[in-house]
């Protein structure tokens, strides 16, 4: 399908409007147009789909089921539109938005409490933050810093760390109550919360203790560190995570470490800056901020 051939904005905030209301007088009404021009949008938009998108029952409208389907991807992109058209009214041309990406765990335990006071060193410079997961393409994505978990490598990027990592066993202290460890072959007779995306590391720790069981990989699997402590904090079972990570409830005494066997990450944390950005200003001095704070 050619650009000429794709459906306009207008069309679509009309179909929307139309949808939400049933009606397009009084769509008509909400987008300042006549009722009319909104009903010939929308017919507009059909003959580009080639599918119905309503029904006209008794001078009602209802949607059709391509009418519901199209729906949600239209109110996904005009949800985008508006959200870019608010940020760039709030920010306008003074300040300079600094886009960052960083694991969810990790930002909101390590990174989060390192940009206190930021804003008020460098107030030209915004922040916007992201989660992300999974690799990406720091260009397509317009990301100018990334912090991810690995071995320093990301395409086309300066990397620098910024943490190392330390695994550690912890349970909420119930756990430890109702059946003491005295021995890491103990652990294996407990519920092992696994963390998705590193399906191997409760099998290289126990490994590092000269044990081996299929036991090590079974066990509710989560997709976050911060979902791994949670449970391990309502008594779900035991988790293997990052030490820093967890430290607010170590230090709290929600939880504790059954087995004292530190076992190193199999990577650290870096900040990862796309080559043709590492000399720009505002990327410098968070960079300088971070690593002053590391």
């Amino acid at each position: 399908m050619t650009r000429r051939h794709l459906p306009t904005f207008s069309a679509m905030q009309c179909f929307e409007s139309s949808a939400r209301h049933l009606s397009f007088t009084r769509a008509a009404e909400e987008l300042n147009l006549t009722q009319s021009a909104v009903s010939k949008q929308v017919a507009q938009l059909e003959a580009i789909l080639e599918h119905p998108l309503f029904r006209r029952v008794r001078r009602r409208l209802q949607l059709t089921a391509e009418g519901m389907l199209y729906l949600t991807d239209v109110r996904k992109v005009l949800a985008q539109v508006e959200m870019s058209t608010r940020y760039m009214q709030a920010y306008g041309g003074e300040n300079e938005v600094l886009n960052i990406s960083t694991l969810p765990t990790f930002g909101a335990r390590w990174l989060m409490p390192r940009l206190n006071g930021f804003r008020f060193r460098h107030p030209g410079i915004v922040l916007n933050i992201s989660n992300r997961a999974e690799p990406f393409d720091l260009d397509q994505a317009n990301v100018d810093v990334a912090f991810f978990f690995g071995q320093g490598v990301w395409p086309r990027a300066e990397c620098i760390a910024v943490h190392e990592e330390r695994l550690v066993p912890v349970c909420a202290p119930a756990l430890l109550q109702q059946a003491p460890v005295h021995r890491p072959e103990d652990l294996l007779q407990r519920v092992l919360l696994q963390m998705a995306s590193r399906p191997e590391q409760w099998h290289d720790w126990f490994e590092a203790q000269g044990l081996y069981s299929e036991h090590s990989y079974y066990g509710p699997r989560f997709d976050s560190f911060e979902m791994v402590i949670s449970a391990a904090r309502a008594g779900c079972g035991l988790a293997l995570v990052p030490d820093f990570l967890a430290q607010e409830e170590l230090d709290e005494g929600k939880l504790v470490i059954p087995w004292d066997a530190p076992m190193p990450g199999a990577g650290a944390y870096y900040m990862a800056i796309p080559e043709h950005k590492f000399e720009l200003e505002k990327v410098r001095r968070f960079r300088e901020w971070i690593l002053e704070r590391g």
